[in-house]
């Protein structure tokens, strides 16, 4: 009868460890433990994306002050690689993703420099559609990490 007692715990104890290192092995393999940390993503392509509340009669005026205001400005910045306009005719919102070489490249550009653009960009706007304010709220800004 201690023979059996003392194998049967032995047993228990041989699956317990089994167990464990099965749970063990199988972690290690899991994705979200190899992913890459958002945080330390700084050399890499970055997508800034950026949400407009852009009513349907205004969308004309919008594409063209994009094309003349922001086009030439951003072509001329270190690490712009392009970007996208994208318009949801059901919202009426526009989605603009604007590709950098790296976040870095990107953060460097003074706020100063951006808001004497924007301000331009506003001004034309509001000559083309003769209005007083700038009809596009901006809903959203953030950004995409491209995940490799």
């Amino acid at each position: 009868m201690k023979f059996f007692n003392y194998c049967e715990r032995q047993f228990k104890r041989f699956c317990l460890i089994l167990v464990c290192l099965l749970a063990l092995f199988f972690q290690s393999n899991n994705p979200n433990l190899n992913a890459f940390p958002m945080d330390k993503y700084q050399g890499e392509i970055v997508i800034e994306e950026l949400r407009l509340k852009v009513p349907t009669d205004a969308k004309a005026a919008w594409l063209n002050a994009e094309k003349e205001i922001w086009d030439p400005w951003l072509s001329t910045k270190d690490g712009f690689l392009g970007r996208q306009l994208f318009w949801d005719k059901e919202k009426e919102e526009a989605l603009i993703l604007v590709n950098w070489k790296s976040k870095k490249l990107w953060k460097s550009i003074p706020m100063s420099e951006v808001n004497i653009v924007q301000k331009k960009f506003e001004e034309n706007i509001k000559a083309a559609l003769n209005v007083s304010k700038n009809p596009f709220e901006l809903i959203y800004e953030g950004e995409l990490d491209k995940q490799v």
